[in-house]
């Protein structure tokens, strides 16, 4: 993830592409252009702040000073972009799952195969591992801890960007597809536990036919037997 500060929009095409030979499993180029953040900033002779949603930076800080807050300002609106892009991935996941509750409550056969079934587990646990625990969404980063300045503004950006909101309703879809996605696997091993039974039942059925063949069979041949000794 990638944040600019004051940079034309060329320039900033050409910084991507050139960063696109070091990407690893990067997100859809059109989601991220279109799950974005902008933010205006200006200068202040006071400290630095977040005021109505505009950066306004110390113009008397540090060099090293005016760097750790639009580091700090920057991180804020990457995990805003980062939650942004998964919850587009969780809207799309939801609309492919969404016909299922519909389809039980009619009592019609759920038409997914177990491979499919474990491959959409798959996804939702995934999702979950990023959004919980392969991100900062939920607790502050350890960069901050001993930094309490840049913790005010990192903690006030997450505020405005509504990073806690978000976070607490995308965990609640998640949880009810979750709870969705143990009746698939609850509905898949019925039905499986549903196929063993008949097969048992049809091999005993087998069984008996054979051991019904078996009787006949003596019963018939012991008549003769019993003409040819007398």
């Amino acid at each position: 993830m990638v944040v600019f500060w004051n940079v034309e929009d060329q320039t900033m095409r050409e910084v991507r592409q050139m960063l696109e030979q070091y990407e690893r499993n990067p997100y859809n180029i059109a989601l991220v252009e279109w799950e974005n953040e902008q933010m205006n900033y200006s200068y202040t002779e006071n400290s630095t702040l977040l005021s109505n949603g505009d950066i306004q930076l110390s113009s008397s800080a540090a060099e090293l000073d005016m760097i750790l807050e639009k580091y700090t300002f920057s991180n804020a609106m990457a995990l805003s972009v980062k939650l942004a892009i998964w919850e587009a991935w969780l809207d799309d996941y939801v609309d492919s799952i969404m016909y299922i509750p519909e389809l039980l409550r009619e009592g019609k056969r759920l038409k997914m195969s177990r491979p499919k079934v474990m491959q959409k587990i798959g996804e939702l646990f995934a999702l979950k591992y990023r959004i919980n625990l392969g991100s900062d969404l939920l607790m502050t980063p350890d960069f901050y801890w001993d930094r309490d300045h840049l913790e005010s503004l990192y903690l006030k950006t997450c505020r405005f960007l509504n990073i806690p909101g978000r976070t607490t309703v995308v965990n609640e879809k998640l949880r009810h597809c979750q709870e969705l996605a143990e009746l698939m696997r609850t509905h898949l091993s019925e039905r499986h536990s549903l196929r063993l039974e008949w097969m048992i039942i049809a091999l005993i059925a087998i069984e008996v036919l054979f051991e019904v063949v078996r009787i006949l069979t003596r019963t018939f041949r012991e008549p003769d037997n019993v003409r040819e000794q007398n």
